[in-house]
């Protein structure tokens, strides 16, 4: 089980542990999901008992996880504060147990819950009956397949002759399919006919004829219906509904022998609560209707019908696919562009963007196992400054970022970790007037190791404050000690969300930066948007403290997903960096030239220097200093250097 505490953590862990339970406890919620995700727990328990907010707010991080993967969510609550318990429920609690109570009622309400998960364990193996109620007719073959709903009700077989489907009807409706069935040509390819179902009442059978795959897909729906017919049987015929469909659908296809292996990707909405909280449940409804649909067309569009889409609860859904990793990598490519796009919703329009995880199935892999290792990876991607997208090690899901994890310390307190420096050119006169400082890890197995990866290890060991206070201080030890050809170049630091939340970090980075002998005026924080995303008030007075003492201040990969014009106006800044792949969309289609022209010459309006991250060829350079760009940074000019090389490169610049 996974304990979540504030305040007693350690005396509801040891009641658990003389429970027999094997106990995973954190008095903090950051990375909670994670951590609940990485003990394999089928309980989690949170504690809000004297924290009703931080409580409501855990439970919705952990709510997804727990529901995605068939767990219990019990929440313990002060009494008397039994208002909460409607906001805890919303975001996905399954059990309450009010306080004072004994360690003996703890234990059952836990043994309840692990009850819960069983049962929803041997639902989602044993299956359930399927909904929609449908029906698809091959013509080739003359086969017709009942979904597993319309054999149950009927009570028959799920597949059939036409004339046996007949005989389960009344005379009158007999004749009523049988003209429908004469009804269909290329010509009119759609029709419809009502009749009575005892135990179900009137119902309406809608029929689509689909000339290029010869065959008739049928939904039974309520009359006055019409829903899309091929779709929906579509669905109920792969049993994509929810999630315990979804897992019974991954198991069938794991147990296959042979194919290629099985790609799951699990999308996470950003924002989706806000916007839910803001506007009311029918708009978040209609916003989860919407997103499923453009998941569904992107789907689609890279893969046709072999992909199976499920929401697997909240504003959480899931792709399955035997496809190439190279198509599958392209298939999350098109979804992220797809729900960065603003949804509307009546007159409510909402920009969300996505995190996904990514977990290819391994011998190893039964369903379970295979979706805790892709809610692993989201978990990640969703704790990360910038990573839209993680994927699980493939051979022992998650095992390379956990050993980094452990051996981080040790490798920072032993100088593993360096700092190379990206220079970043200005366009009109090609010179080199800045770099980027950026981490890197020489591992003895696993080679180099980026600052994604390294912040990756640093989150699962919670020592992201430890190793973002590591690099600063590495960069600017190195800088102060730069040689006069150096001397008007600028320094680029990145500041965590995590430096961003820190009580009192202006005044410590200052005498950091002071101490360090380095000039504040050529210093350049950059930060990402996702770290703006928490506190944006936090956010704005810690950039306005260190721009007031000298620094500048920058936005990092603009275009990544979030990409909010209230940025822009609330933060006092001096430089926005557009993200590589919107700064190397000026060479595509018309429509994505308009979109760079669109951020550069807002940002130009509003006082800022731009800078392109990501240039690799001179057409791109070119189309960026046409648009008014001033500054690149990427492969073009150099690629991350050690401080030797960048001294010999502008030696000879």
């Amino acid at each position: 089980m996974f304990v979540l505490s504030f305040r007693q953590r350690d005396e509801l862990a040891s009641i658990a542990a003389t429970g027999g339970w094997h106990v995973v406890a954190a008095r903090r919620a950051g990375g909670a999901e994670r951590r609940f995700l990485s003990s394999g727990a089928a309980v989690a328990v949170v504690d809000a008992r004297g924290a009703t907010a931080e409580g409501i707010s855990a439970t919705a991080a952990l709510g997804s996880a727990v529901e995605a993967n068939g767990g219990a969510l019990l929440t313990l609550v002060s009494r008397g504060e039994n208002a909460s318990i409607t906001a805890l429920y919303g975001a996905g609690a399954t059990h309450f147990l009010a306080s004072p109570f004994s360690d003996a009622e703890f234990l059952q309400a836990l043994r309840f819950a692990a009850r819960h998960a069983e049962r929803i364990a041997r639902e989602w193996h044993t299956g359930a009956v399927f909904t929609p109620l449908g029906w698809r007719y091959t013509l080739a073959d003359r086969s017709l397949v009942l979904t597993p709903g319309l054999a149950a009700l009927l009570d028959c077989a799920e597949t059939l002759t036409v004339r046996e489907m007949l005989r389960l009807l009344d005379r009158n409706d007999r004749l009523a399919a049988t003209s429908a069935f004469r009804r269909m040509s290329p010509q009119r390819s759609a029709t419809a006919f009502a009749h009575d179902i005892a135990g179900v009442g009137r119902i309406v059978q809608h029929l689509q004829f689909d000339a290029a795959a010869g065959q008739i897909d049928t939904v039974v729906e309520p009359l006055g219906t019409t829903p899309e017919p091929a779709a929906e049987v579509r669905e109920a015929l792969s049993g994509a509904r929810d999630a315990g469909s979804a897992r019974r659908w991954i198991t069938r296809h794991l147990g296959e022998a042979a194919g290629p292996p099985l790609h799951l990707l699990l999308i996470a909405l950003n924002r989706f609560e806000t916007v839910n909280t803001a506007y009311g449940r029918v708009a978040g409804d209609a916003l989860l209707r919407s997103a499923q649909t453009r998941i569904n067309d992107a789907v689609v569009e890279m893969l046709g019908r072999d992909a199976l889409v499920a929401r697997m609860g909240g504003s959480t859904f899931m792709v399955a696919t035997q496809a190439p990793r190279s198509r599958v990598d392209l298939v999350a490519e098109r979804i992220v562009g797809a729900l960065t796009r603003p949804f509307v919703s009546g007159d409510t329009i909402a920009l969300l963007g996505c995190r996904i995880g990514l977990a290819e199935a391994g011998p190893e892999d039964d369903a379970a196992r295979l979706l805790r290792r892709a809610s692993e990876a989201l978990a990640e991607a969703r704790e990360s400054d910038s990573a839209t997208l993680r994927v699980a090690d493939a051979e022992n899901g998650g095992a390379t970022i956990g050993r980094l994890a452990v051996e981080l310390h040790h490798a920072i307190e032993h100088g593993d970790i360096g700092i190379l420096f990206q220079p970043q050119v200005s366009i009109a006169t090609g010179k080199i007037v800045g770099v980027e400082a950026l981490a890197r890890w020489q591992h003895a197995t696993f080679g180099t190791i980026g600052a994604e990866t390294l912040f990756a290890a640093a989150q699962r060991a919670d020592l992201e404050i430890g190793l973002s206070d590591h690099i600063q201080q590495l960069a600017l030890a190195k800088a102060a000690k730069w040689p006069a050809l150096l001397a008007d170049v600028r320094l680029s630091l990145n500041l965590t969300a995590a430096d961003i939340a820190r009580p009192g970090f202006a005044d410590l980075f200052l005498a950091r930066v002071d101490a360090s002998g380095f000039s504040r005026k050529c210093l350049t924080l950059e930060i990402t948007e996702s770290g703006l995303i928490e506190d944006l008030g936090i956010a704005s007075a810690l950039l306005s403290l260190l721009r007031g003492a000298g620094c500048r201040t920058a936005i990092d990969d603009f275009g990544t997903g979030y990409s909010s014009l209230a940025y822009l106006k609330a933060l006092p800044l001096d430089y926005l960096k557009i993200d590589k792949k919107l700064a190397q969309d000026i060479t595509g289609s018309p429509r994505d030239r308009i979109v760079v022209r669109g951020v550069i010459d807002m940002a130009r309006s509003l006082g800022l220097t731009v800078i392109a991250e990501g240039v690799e060829t001179q057409e791109q350079l070119d189309g960026l200093a046409t648009e008014g760009c001033q500054i690149y940074q990427g492969f073009l000019c150099a690629e991350p250097l050690t401080e030797p090389a960048l001294i010999a490169l502008l030696d000879r610049s």
